[in-house]
């Protein structure tokens, strides 16, 4: 299957945001720039502090409300001040911070094919996990569902993780997760998808 552009659905988006999306508005997103064509999703993982899944503290970091104080990780992200899109939880939960339409924080330096500084022509999905780690098949059916609904909208030309557009600084999502299954799930040429995976 190729891509079609096709017409947003206005049960599925409202002004950038996805109606199946718990909506937590971030303070750290800005427009993107006047000629940017949204054709790139950019995979993430993470969790806070590292391997552990409960509490809030992903969230309240893309919101300014993560308190420093609560674990020593915590404190190596003073200052920082990211967003993503879209955070999916282990169980599948989705939250949305940062309309589609605007420009969220979360590639910084990067490149990926034809385009540079990533974040002006990206939507960024966050994982709850580890970079290396394995990923739970709700959060497979939950990204899948997004994707799909982001095609609708977008006319996105490539998805990609966070270490295939900042390959010396980051390795996330890593090795454990499933390029194959989110290409099979999204029914898309392999053009669509790092070439290093498949």
């Amino acid at each position: 299957m190729s891509r079609v552009d096709i017409v947003e659905h206005p049960a599925l988006w409202r002004a950038g945001w996805y109606q199946h999306a718990m909506r937590m508005e971030s303070p750290n997103f800005g427009p993107r720039p006047s000629k940017a064509t949204i054709d790139l999703v950019v995979v993430h993982s993470i969790s806070l502090p590292p391997g552990v899944y409960s509490g809030d503290a992903v969230q309240r970091f893309f919101c300014n409300h993560l308190d420093l104080h609560e674990h020593p990780y915590f404190e190596g992200l003073s200052g920082l001040h990211v967003s993503s899109h879209f955070y999916i939880r282990r169980h599948g939960e989705l939250f949305q911070f940062v309309s589609a339409d605007d420009r969220a924080w979360h590639a910084g330096v990067s490149s990926y094919r034809d385009s540079t500084n990533c974040n002006d022509n990206s939507i960024g999905i966050e994982l709850e996990g580890v970079e290396g780690g394995v990923f739970e098949d709700e959060q497979y059916e939950s990204l899948v569902a997004l994707c799909s609904a982001i095609l609708q909208r977008f006319p996105v030309s490539a998805f990609a993780g966070h270490e295939h557009v900042a390959p010396n600084r980051k390795a996330d999502p890593g090795p454990g997760f499933d390029w194959l299954l989110l290409r099979h799930g999204l029914g898309l040429d392999a053009e669509f998808f790092p070439s290093t995976r498949f």
